[in-house]
């Protein structure tokens, strides 16, 4: 699954550092496990 280019803005708005912020590894994990657990969902469903 992927993430919207809304949803991943809104994870770098919520973790970010500093306004310039998108590649500290708070945004990164943020970004990461938003993609596991659709993954996980999607496999779950099939």
């Amino acid at each position: 699954m992927t993430i919207t280019a809304e949803r991943k803005q809104e994870l770098i708005k919520d973790y970010r550092r500093e306004e310039t912020d998108t590649g500290s590894p708070e945004v990164q994990v943020s970004i990461l496990t938003e993609r596991i657990q659709g993954l996980t969902e999607h496999l779950k469903a099939h």
